[in-house]
């Protein structure tokens, strides 16, 4: 949970302060009418807002120029004024004690926060550190905004938590089959957002999850049918765009068909390229017609695209020759985390964004040094491997992204608009009412549910309790006992893990003996896993026993003998509760499976088919 105290920044003064504005005004003159330009559907308005932003390049050096290209992780809650652990952090990774300091030394074009980087314990700390930012780099010569950013995916991606409004993930949006429902996560997500002085999210997902065994992507795609993805991804791409953030498609070219972690491996895809034609390319095609700001890279290697060996990162035949020149696409091109294995398996961390940015990227995301990063690209230039107009290129780019989201024009937060837009009654509601339009009944045999108070008022919920999302209350078990209490039931939690031994799941048995039905939250069932023993020895005690899948849909193929399963796709509180709601009749369920879910004894062959889904 957030801690709900408020934060500041001083700088050189306090935040929001008048005398700061003297640095805004120099970009605004500089700037005057190129947001305008951009937005003039004319080629002689961009021709005109080009030349202005042309004109502000011309005056950066060579190390200023570098510097935007850079986009950093930094530690703390406050721009000049971080806890002490911070500040030791920040000198062990970076080699500066502050923000401010990051900003004076490397010029960087972005930051992006974390929550284990303590940047995001509240909205309205998150509002002062976003100014405090944008002061440090405005108070320097020639100082430009700097282009905020952050993953706020929801679902089982969040950075920002409550008091924020967290809705339900794409796996679940994709369950709903909401055009409407995409667009408008987009533009709450992006409102409170921009709010907060945030003005890039990655999202969304654009990855085509074909495979169930996906460590790294899973829920965080839409689903399994490209074009039903690439509607939702469109459709989240306009909703926050026209919140003014914008958003990411990512990981091009497709990352839904793995089975390593880019973070801690290096994948390999091994589709043909008309099978990348028509599965993972039909995403990023959609997000680029609805105009999207940037794209993200995939540390994965893809043969059939580029034989080198080299992940698509540093591919200048995927980037530059595909993305660039086949798609059509001429936003920003960003890396994925640059501290990832996937992308340093290859080539040290000296070669890796100089090869990105000779590949076609235009942002490097979160090197592991960013001293080493920024000097490899400073040398490259200055004995001639990169020249000083290709990172010209870029810089237009990432300038027009920032003119044509207001940022050069406005990058402050909006502190003032915290509390009429952050977390409000409107949006959550908003959230609870896409949620229940997500949970999937994909067994009910026998009228198991809904469960009723007159015949099951005790309800035992147990399960399986990862650690909740950023800024959920969690656990799972816990957020589903309560919101059954609130339903009018008598539900007990008791949490008994991912891999419950033996005596938990004896302790569990017998508790449910004092219960007149009994919830089972399952998390990532196997073939090996002891949660399997557990749901088989509730159901031998003949209580109803309902199984809410609370991450991948394709646990009930590991569970044959079930008779009453939800899917939630997350075990964020939103979608919990929804789950709730579903569990006892207060609303039908009405998801759909977005994913084919196969047998566990036949993988060959479909168990529940993409569509699936049974209603009361």
């Amino acid at each position: 949970m957030p801690d709900t105290s408020t934060g500041s920044d001083t700088g050189t003064g306090s935040t929001r302060r008048s005398t700061a504005r003297p640095s805004r005004r120099a970009v605004l003159a500089a700037t005057a009418g190129v947001t305008a330009a951009l937005t003039v559907p004319t080629a002689a308005g961009a021709a005109d807002g080009d030349r202005r932003l042309r004109a502000l390049i011309s005056r950066m050096t060579l190390e200023e120029k570098v510097g935007q290209l850079f986009v950093t992780r930094v530690y703390g809650h406050s721009a000049t004024a971080p806890d002490q652990a911070d500040i030791d952090t920040n000198l062990k990774e970076l080699g500066v004690r502050t923000a401010t300091e990051l900003i004076a030394k490397y010029r960087v074009g972005g930051i992006i926060y974390f929550a284990w980087a303590h940047n995001t314990r509240d909205p309205r700390q998150i509002a002062d550190l976003s100014d405090g930012i944008q002061h440090a780099s405005l108070d320097q010569p020639r100082g430009l905004p700097v282009l905020i950013a952050t993953d706020q995916e929801h679902g089982a991606v969040c950075r920002i938590g409550r008091p924020a409004t967290l809705l339900p993930g794409a796996m679940a949006i994709g369950a709903g089959r909401s055009r409407s429902d995409a667009r408008t996560l987009g533009r709450i997500s992006g409102a409170e957002l921009r709010a907060m002085g945030v003005h890039q999210d990655y999202a969304p997902d654009a990855d085509v999850n074909v495979n169930p065994a996906n460590p790294v992507i899973g829920v965080r795609s839409f689903g399994a049918d490209p074009d039903a993805v690439a509607a939702l991804v469109a459709a989240e791409v306009r909703g926050y765009q026209s919140a003014g953030v914008a958003a990411t498609a990512k990981h091009f070219p497709g990352h839904g068909d793995t089975s390593v972690d880019s973070h801690y491996g290096f994948p390999v895809i091994t589709h043909s390229r008309e099978l990348w034609e028509r599965l993972d390319a039909v995403p990023f095609r959609a997000a680029i017609r609805a105009g999207v700001d940037s794209v993200m890279t995939g540390h994965i290697q893809f043969p059939a695209l580029d034989g080198s060996g080299d992940p698509a990162t540093l591919s200048r035949p995927v980037l530059t020759g595909i993305l660039r020149e086949e798609l059509g696409y001429d936003g920003v091109v960003i890396t994925d985390s640059l501290g990832m294995q996937g992308v340093r398996t290859k080539y040290g961390d000296d070669r890796v964004p100089v090869l990105a940015l000779k590949a076609g990227v235009d942002q490097l995301l979160n090197p592991p040094s960013l001293d080493v990063a920024w000097n490899a690209v400073l040398t490259a230039v200055r004995n001639g491997e990169l020249t000083e107009e290709r990172l010209d290129e870029s810089i237009l780019r990432i300038l027009r992204l920032k003119a044509r989201r207001g940022v050069l024009d406005h990058p402050w937060a909006r502190p003032d608009r915290i509390g009429r837009t952050v977390g409000t009654k409107a949006h959550l509601a908003a959230a609870d009412r896409i949620a229940e339009r997500t949970t999937t009944l994909l067994v009910n045999e026998g009228g198991t549910l809904p469960f009723d108070p007159r015949r099951e008022q005790r309800v035992l919920v147990v399960g399986a309790d990862p650690a909740s999302p950023s800024g959920t209350t969690g656990p799972p078990t816990g957020v589903l006992a309560a919101a059954l209490t609130d339903l009018g039931f008598t539900a007990t939690a008791l949490s008994t893990g991912t891999a419950p031994s033996a005596a938990t799941v004896d302790k569990a048995v017998t508790a449910a003996g004092n219960a007149d039905a009994v919830v089972v939250a399952t998390y990532n069932v196997t073939a090996g896993s002891s949660q399997r023993t557990l749901v088989d020895r509730l159901l031998a005690t003949g209580r109803p026993v309902a199984v809410v899948a609370v991450r991948n849909p394709y646990d009930i193929a590991q569970l044959p003998a079930v008779r009453a399963c939800l899917a939630t796709y997350c075990w964020t509180d939103v979608e919990l509760r929804a789950a709730a709601r579903v569990l006892v009749g207060r609303v039908a369920p009405r998801g759909r499976l977005p994913v084919p879910v196969r047998r566990a004894d036949d993988p060959a062959r479909e168990l529940y088919p993409i569509g699936h889904g049974l209603t009361y």
